[in-house]
Formats: structure tokens, sequence, C-alpha cells
């Protein structure tokens, strides 16, 4: 009788245990439709409201003028044509502007991008008496807004001289304003944009990176520019990679210090500043003046090609992009 009882209360506890675990599959199921559902939603939504701008941009720069008066035309436009590139390319003379402006960009960031690896790799590895406090004026640039730098800048490279010898040799300083010195001069001696941000990442990259492996060269008979040339450089790649990209792209968008310096518009920042003054005096030569709306037209579509070489590069080097950010501990 009580094994006949144990055996009931065993196939009792059973039973529970099936429906609790079959409970437990379709709760974890549910949790996880639900959270995926979730992510999803939010996903859509930041994709949408990321990609609209640049998705309107494209449906309007396609578009016929006669599809902005037609109200049954959202997206897809009835009248297809390329008409607007061609008219922006002629007025803006955008060939050359874009050469100038990939001149310009790759250059800065080649120089900016070695400067603050070297920077960040002597923070990472040197400690001297001071060193945190120099490093902590390097992340204040950071914070330091340029509008405050802004006329001592321009007086520096208007009136460019070294402890008075180019005046003394030549009688009277360097005008570097309206050339692209000034880049190149802030690039190599670590002033250019965002050079705080770039030497914080090579920084923390570097210390992540173990020392005994610049130790264990350093016993094979390798000197320290060896070491970090097949050691460090080798590891750095991520870094290197996030860096590059971010340099060249915020050289490209820049009109701050751009325009300050520049005083034509032989890149892609300035030429945007003046478009609209550009295309008015390109489109003067017809009969009649110039449809407001027609002229918003052709700035959208002038914006839409300043912004094409960099959306066309992100889609080659989105992975590697990603795989940099992580790796170099921007995220996570």
């Amino acid at each position: 009788m009580k094994t006949e009882t144990a055996i009931t209360q065993r196939d009792r506890l059973r039973r529970l245990g099936e429906r609790m675990s079959k409970g437990s599959f379709w709760f974890n199921k549910l949790k996880g439709g639900l959270w995926s559902f979730i992510r999803t939603v939010l996903i859509s939504g930041i994709s949408f409201i990321i990609l609209y701008p640049i998705l309107i941009k494209i449906s309007i720069a396609i578009k016929d003028p006669m599809d902005m008066y037609d109200a049954t035309v959202v997206w897809i436009p009835k009248n297809f044509t390329w008409d607007n590139f061609k008219l922006v390319s002629e007025a803006l003379h955008y060939p050359k502007i874009l050469l100038n402006t990939v001149v310009l960009s790759g250059m800065v960031m080649l120089l900016q991008t070695f400067t603050c690896m070297l920077a960040g790799y002597g923070f990472s590895r040197i400690h001297f008496r001071g060193s945190g406090i120099l490093f902590g004026c390097v992340i204040f640039t950071i914070l330091v807004p340029p509008q405050t730098l802004m006329i001592p800048t321009y007086l520096q490279y208007k009136s460019m001289d070294l402890f008075g010898m180019i005046t003394f040799i030549q009688g009277k300083p360097l005008n570097l304003i309206n050339t692209y010195w000034p880049f190149i001069l802030s690039s190599i001696l670590g002033i250019g944009l965002r050079t705080g941000l770039f030497v914080y990442i090579f920084r923390q990259f570097f210390k992540g990176i173990p020392k005994e492996l610049e130790e264990a060269a350093l016993v094979d008979g390798s000197g320290t520019f060896g070491t970090f040339a097949r050691i460090i450089l080798p590891n750095a790649i991520p870094s290197i990679v996030t860096v590059m990209l971010f340099s060249f792209v915020w050289q490209w968008n820049d009109t701050f210090f751009t325009g300050m310096i520049l005083n034509e518009a032989n890149v892609m920042s300035s030429m945007l500043s003046t478009a609209a003054a550009q295309i008015m005096f390109f489109l003067s030569g017809e009969t009649t003046t110039p449809d407001p709306l027609y002229l918003s037209m052709i700035q959208n579509t002038a914006v839409l090609m300043a912004i094409l070489p960099l959306i066309i590069m992100y889609l080659f080097v989105q992975r590697h992009f990603v795989e940099s950010m992580e790796r170099s501990g921007l995220v996570g």
C-alpha cells in the first residue's frame, strides 16, 4: 500500500513538473517574442528618423519641377530627371570642389591620425611628473568652444611669424589665410579638429595592449621605434580606422574653421554656405526670375550631392567601421 502511494506521489510530482516546465517554456517564448517586437519597433523608428531626411532629399532631387506642384506626387516622381544634378554640377563647379575636398580631408586625416597616434602612445606608456595634468589639458580641449579661439586663431594665421624670424628675413609675416597651410600645421601640431578626442581614443586602446609584447620585442633587440612599428601598429588597426574615418568626415563637414580660413568656396562646406547665391547667379541669365520652389529644389540637390560621397564611402567601409568602434572601446 505504501509503495502504491509513493508511486502515485511520484507521478503527481512528475506531471506537476511537466506542467511547470511547459508553462516556463511558453513564458520564455512570450517574453522573447515581446522583446523582439519592442526591439524591432525601436530599431525601425530610429532608422526611419535617420534615413527620412536622406530619402526625402533623394526623392526631391530626381523630380521634375512639374512634380513639385502635383499633389499626387509624394515619393516617386512621375517625371524622372537628372537635370537637377547637372545644373548643380555646372553652377557650383562640383567636380573641382569634390577633388579639393577629398584632397584636403584626406591630407588632414593622414596627418592628424599620425600625430594623435604618437601622442596617445606616449600618454599610455610614458609616465612622468605632470603627465596626468598634461593629459587632462588635452581632454579639456574637447570642452572648449571653438568660437572662443576664433579671433586669436585667425590672427595667428593672418600674420604667421616664428619668433620674428620671418619678419626679419622678408620684412613682413606670412599670410596663410585662404591656403591649406593652416590645416596642415594644425594637424601636425595636434591642434586640429577633435584632436583631444582622437588622442583619448588612441591612449585607451594602447593601454589595453599588454606591455609584455613590447618587453619581449625589446629583449629580442628591437628598438623603441621598431617595437612601435612592428608590434603596436599592427594591433592598433581598429583604433586607426576609427580615427581616420572620424577625422575625414569631420573635416569634410566642418564649416567653422574651414569658413574662417578659406575665403573662396573651394570645398564642400564653403560651397553649401554660398550655394544659394551661386545658383541664383547661374540662373540669372534666364528671362524670368527663378521660381523660389524650384530654387529650393536645386539647393536640396546641392546638399544631397555634398553628403552623397560620404554615404557611398560608408556603404563600403561600414563593416570595418563597426568592428573598429567595438574594438577601440567607444561602445560596449
